[in-house]
């Protein structure tokens, strides 16, 4: 017998970046969020601190969680979000209309989703 486990809050999702000033100016623009410098007990990089989840940058290193991301964020309009992707250095990998597949500026793969009309 296997137990179910509970769905777990995301609490940070994370990118690591060759240029972190850029990836930090394509995230903060995409999103209209501020990434701010990380406290003492949050480590390196830059993260938000408000609203859930967080979204963190660091400079790439070799570790098992320095290669890629793959989160989702909600957006009202599809279209419109995938023209600022490209116009913010990113590239759209399969575009779609109620959701989509891009890299941001340094090549980390995200997608992006249509918001439910009901929320």
């Amino acid at each position: 017998m296997v137990a179910v486990v509970p769905r777990p809050n995301l609490s940070l999702i994370e990118f690591p970046a060759d240029d972190a000033e850029r990836a930090r100016r394509f995230w903060a623009e995409l999103l209209d969020v501020s990434l701010e410098q990380r406290g003492d007990a949050e480590g390196e990089g830059w993260q938000t601190h408000a609203g859930a989840p967080a979204v963190g940058v660091h400079v790439r290193g070799r570790g098992p969680g320095d290669s890629f991301s793959l989160p989702y964020f909600e957006v009202s309009d599809v279209a419109g979000a995938l023209e600022r992707v490209e116009a913010l250095g990113g590239s759209v990998v399969h575009p779609g209309e109620r959701w989509a597949i891009c890299k941001d500026s340094e090549g980390s793969p995200f997608g992006l989703g249509e918001r439910s009309l009901g929320r």
